[in-house]
């Protein structure tokens, strides 16, 4: 026979009161934000707007079962409808997010809270898979004191006794971190960093705004108007005038009637003959995170730079993808003649074009080459010449038909660089003039601050054409520079001076940004670019000029042993001492003591006051009164005035 035995008062869980509550909630608000941050809009809006409704309503009763498994069903149909079926890194985090923005919808007890708390300090850490800024770095760390902050006020709650003020709080917590920042360093500077993860991280569903091995004609709308920094270029001495910055990128030579496709097979290839001009470049490039491996450099560049690959074509690819900002070095000359002998493969590839796609170009091509013979500069100079004339650049665009390049030439006659590009090199092969397409970025804003560097953003992409003309090889022709000039080649600077207030207003803005930017900038030096050759070169100040695996592995050995020494010394002090009044009153004995005045083993506090009085009587009132009132707070318990004691031996100085 077994008989149920009474719930005793231990096995009841602990209720949350509202400021306890209130903490939790406000812990995993701020553990959520990062990755809000940076998830698509709509789900970074949905989010934030789910996450504290769901907090109200659950403020007073659990939410029932029903009602929380219908809310996840739709975050996680939410997620899957922007995202799509492919799962990334980034989908995994937006389902991180949208589990954390429900979990508030179960939060009643002390172990409810611990569970959100613990759940939601994983956020901010998958939030560096996403981005690495600075912001997101700030968010975190506010994400993590807070959590620490709440885990504090719960275990006081959990112990039955009220909170300590908050100041007294954030000191425990800043003691704690100072406590571990040194290890933290000695791993961060010292522990053996690999060239390559020993884990694939997966890549994102949705790709960032970028350059592509494809381009079709109105594709480009998100990224021209996307002005974040895509790199910046810093010169070593001469710079080049702003006209000839145009950033190579994928070069696409195959053409289906709407797509322009980078050609895979040309990389079987060898080099082409180049004759370059006296003009030389050297400039460091520091890329932004793109999950590509697409290289952009000045035309033309000179050499491979370690951890990259040229292809034939002279664009630069990468070795690995550029998941975090990376610096490259990199020398570039204009050319003088690029592949003045081109291979009758290439050739007919470059005038290549689909059968049945664009019969007014076709003819207009054929009919100017009847026209101009063999003079292909003529033709050249003739399309430009139309272009000035006839178009207009605009972003506002409507959706091509089967025949795109003649809606455009002959129908809309406006656009912007994917439309001139595409259809300028349309014509040309047209009139038998073999062309292709590169796509880069064209120009940048020079930032005065930090010694002067260009930022070229990505609504700096841009695609032009090259032609091949005889003697000279591959040309670059630009046709959205005949039609808009302005777009291409004017700096922030140049448009201020010529906008009156609105300039002014304008540069003003552009100063604001140019100073963040500067600060971006160094933050992914210091931190985001200490990669494993920076950290071999740590001691090349003190001329040791590389260290080696094995150096850095014994450094970090010993300094962190030096450093968890030190942690637990101070947290064994700290346990030896755990009574806050004692741990004041033996730092005022040992302040003493230096002065050859230090209390006695033996020695009663008001003894050994009365005492240290005598030997210095300007000192020795105040050391009298505090040692009463010690004794009446350590052994008659009058706790009334704790908090002020503690500040007073602290400030007391012998």
């Amino acid at each position: 026979m077994s008989a149920t035995l009474p719930a005793t008062a231990a096995d009841e869980p602990v209720l949350l009161d509202a400021g306890s509550r209130a903490w939790a909630l406000s812990a995993a608000a701020l553990a959520l934000l990062p990755l809000l941050l940076n998830l698509p809009p709509p789900l970074g809006i949905g989010f934030a707007i789910t996450a504290p409704a769901i907090a109200l309503l659950a403020w007073k009763q659990v939410l029932p079962g029903w009602l929380r498994a219908l809310l996840t069903l739709a975050m996680v149909a939410a997620v899957l409808a922007v995202m799509g079926t492919r799962f990334g890194r980034d989908t995994g985090c937006a389902l991180l997010a949208a589990m954390l923005a429900i979990k508030p919808s179960e939060l009643r007890s002390l172990r409810d809270a611990r569970s959100l708390v613990a759940f939601a300090l994983f956020a901010p850490f998958a939030a560096f898979l996403l981005d690495q800024g600075p912001l997101v770095m700030a968010c975190a760390v506010a994400a993590v004191l807070a959590g620490l902050l709440t885990l504090q006020r719960l275990a006081d709650l959990e112990a039955g006794v009220p909170p300590p003020p908050l100041r007294q709080r954030l000191g425990t917590m800043g003691r704690l971190v100072a406590i571990g920042l040194p290890l933290a360093l000695v791993a961060f500077w010292l522990f053996p960093r690999m060239a390559t993860p020993l884990w694939g991280v997966p890549e994102r569903a949705i790709a960032r705004p970028g350059l592509s091995d494809t381009m079709s004609p109105g594709t480009w709308l998100d990224l021209m108007a996307d002005d974040a920094p895509a790199m910046r270029a810093q010169f070593d001495g001469a710079e080049p005038p702003v006209q000839e910055m145009y950033w190579r990128g994928p070069v696409l030579l195959d053409y289906d009637g709407r797509t322009w496709t980078r050609s895979r097979w040309l990389e079987a290839l060898p080099q082409p003959q180049v004759r370059r001009a006296a003009a030389r470049w050297n400039y460091r490039l520091e890329i932004e995170a793109s999950d590509r491996r697409d290289l952009p450099a000045l035309d033309l560049p000179t050499a491979t730079p370690e951890g990259a690959h040229m292809r034939h074509d002279f664009s630069l690819e990468t070795l690995r993808p550029l998941s975090s900002p990376s610096r490259w070095q990199l020398q570039s000359s204009p050319p003088e003649a690029f592949d003045p002998e081109l291979r009758a493969i290439l050739r007919q590839r470059a005038l290549a074009l689909p059968e049945g796609y664009d019969p007014r170009t076709r003819a207009l091509g054929r009919q100017w080459r009847a026209e101009a013979g063999n003079d292909d500069q003529a033709i050249v100079d003739r399309a430009l010449r139309w272009i000035h004339a006839e178009f207009a650049y605009t972003l506002d665009t409507p959706l091509p038909g089967r025949h795109a390049v003649d809606e455009f030439l002959f129908e809309q006659r406006a656009g912007f660089c994917e439309h001139f590009s595409s259809a300028f090199t349309v014509l040309m092969r047209s009139a038998g003039i073999p062309a292709r397409v590169v796509t880069g970025y064209t120009g940048g804003v020079r930032n005065p601050f930090g010694g002067g560097y260009w930022i070229v953003r990505r609504m700096d992409a841009h695609a032009w054409t090259e032609v091949w003309l005889d003697g000279r090889g591959w040309v670059r022709v630009d046709p959205t520079a005949a039609v808009a000039p302005e777009r291409i080649y004017d700096t922030l600077e140049q448009r201020a001076a010529t906008g009156g207030v609105a300039g002014l207003e304008m540069l003003r803005l552009g100063n604001l940004g140019n100073l963040t930017d500067w600060l971006r900038r160094g933050w992914n030096d210091l931190v985001l670019g200490f990669d494993a050759q920076r950290q071999q070169s740590l001691l090349r100040p003190l001329g040791l000029q590389r260290l080696e695996p094995a150096q850095l592995l014994a450094m970090f050995v010993a300094l962190a042993a030096l450093a968890l020494a030190g942690m637990i010394w101070l947290l064994a002090r700290g346990e030896r001492e755990r009574d806050p009044l004692l741990r004041a009153w033996h730092r005022l004995g040992h302040r003493y003591a230096r002065l050859g005045l230090g209390r006695a083993a033996h020695e009663p506090a008001l003894e050994w006051a009365r005492r240290v009085a005598a030997a210095h009587p300007a000192r020795g009132p105040d050391l009298l009164a505090l040692s009463h009132r010690f004794a009446e707070a350590r052994y008659a318990r009058g706790h009334g005035g704790m908090r002020r004691l503690l500040d007073d031996l602290a400030r007391h100085r012998p």
